[in-house]
């Protein structure tokens, strides 16, 4: 598999950040936001297309746990 690019990386970083956000419990919201946030910048000079291909795993179920904490509007 090719090594993810920039844009992508910076699409999921975004839309985790837009989830959590959605989150309805203050304490929750704050600590997930937190979590990605550091997540990701703790990260940042990873360049191991092998490490990034994880990484970015991790972060896409990450992605749908945070979804379905959130409810519908």
């Amino acid at each position: 598999m090719a090594a993810p690019s920039r844009t992508q990386v910076l699409t999921l970083y975004r839309m985790l950040l837009r989830e959590s956000k959605k989150i309805p419990s203050y304490n929750y919201r704050t600590y997930a936001l937190r979590r990605v946030r550091d997540a990701f910048r703790e990260n940042r000079n990873v360049e191991d297309p092998k490490v990034l291909e994880q990484l970015l795993s991790k972060a896409c179920d990450n992605l749908a746990i945070i979804q379905r904490q959130v409810p519908p509007f």
